[in-house]
């Protein structure tokens, strides 16, 4: 078969392009959020699994941080249970949180781990219950009711991050192991928190001193004015775009998670679509990526 020479000479580019990132970023940590439509398609499950287990091939060291909220609803509407939401936050008594930590923990968790070493990776799947790893806390929740007075919501075991045990990452990463992580947390009298995947991931960037976070999203990214892909964005950008309405409703929250992780000494954080295959290579290693970048400095 004859070669095809602009096609050979396509990959050449691609390969080329890549290699400052490669150099760049070897030895550095990468913590991905990974949930939304790249959790539930075949193709972008697949192209997740090969992206993480290309990045700890070339000397990176991806942490892995999930989500599960759809799978979560699935099992127990299939139990008979509902699940109330206030503002988007699962209201989680008990009963409800044993199921949380049965998906997270249990079949969301091995099902990434068996996916990722499915491709060539070495995964390990923890939650933040092994070592200690996510210290929680109960989230406080506070609402105005109709007369403008503010009311206490309880949430029930919903959660915050108050530390990451970062010796459990580091010594899965010494090992050579990729970490994948379930969000849910520990208090000190050994309560279990269900704790959103998005804080999470920054947590643990943060205290990994990570040169990205990555989070997939099922959006393009951070929208301007003209309805463009922002990137290239600092923190003082974002904060105006959010005092101008640009940046606003649901992307609030998502953008404020990188926002923190920037300001507390995250490299740079980015906000993927994660509908579109091998975003996450396509973010690490070309020139323009595929989504709506956030570093410190210009």
């Amino acid at each position: 078969m004859a070669l095809d020479l602009e096609q050979a000479m396509h990959t050449a580019d691609v390969l080329t392009e890549a290699l400052p990132y490669i150099q760049r970023f070897e030895g550095k940590v990468m913590v991905v959020k990974y949930g939304g439509n790249a959790m539930t398609d075949p193709i972008l499950e697949s192209s997740f699994a090969r992206d993480i287990v290309m990045l700890k091939t070339v000397g990176i060291h991806p942490v892995v941080v999930h989500g599960g909220g759809p799978q979560v609803d699935n099992l127990l509407k299939e139990l008979g249970r509902s699940s109330d939401r206030i503002d988007g936050m699962r209201v989680t008594d008990k009963a409800t949180m044993d199921v949380v930590e049965m998906v997270l923990g249990g079949s969301v968790n091995k099902s990434i781990v068996n996916l990722i070493n499915k491709h060539g990776g070495r995964a390990i799947g923890l939650t933040g219950k092994d070592a200690s790893l996510i210290r929680a806390k109960k989230l406080p929740m506070t609402k105005m009711d109709e007369q403008g007075n503010e009311q206490q919501i309880d949430l029930g075991f919903v959660g915050d991050v108050v530390s990451i045990n970062r010796d459990v990452i580091d010594l899965m990463i010494a090992s050579n192991f990729i970490p994948v992580i379930a969000p849910l947390g520990v208090d000190d009298e050994g309560n279990t928190y269900n704790i959103n995947a998005d804080v999470v991931a920054g947590k643990v960037a943060e205290f990994m001193l990570a040169e990205k976070l990555i989070l997939l999203t099922n959006i393009k990214g951070v929208l301007d004015k003209e309805s463009n892909v922002a990137t290239g964005l600092t923190p003082s950008k974002v904060d105006e775009m959010i005092a101008d309405g640009t940046i606003s409703g649901g992307m609030i929250p998502k953008i404020s998670y990188a926002l923190e992780a920037v300001k507390n000494g995250v490299k740079s954080a980015v906000i993927v679509d994660g509908r579109v295959p091998h975003a996450t290579l396509l973010e690490v290693f070309t020139d323009k990526g595929v989504g709506t970048l956030i570093s410190r400095h210009p």
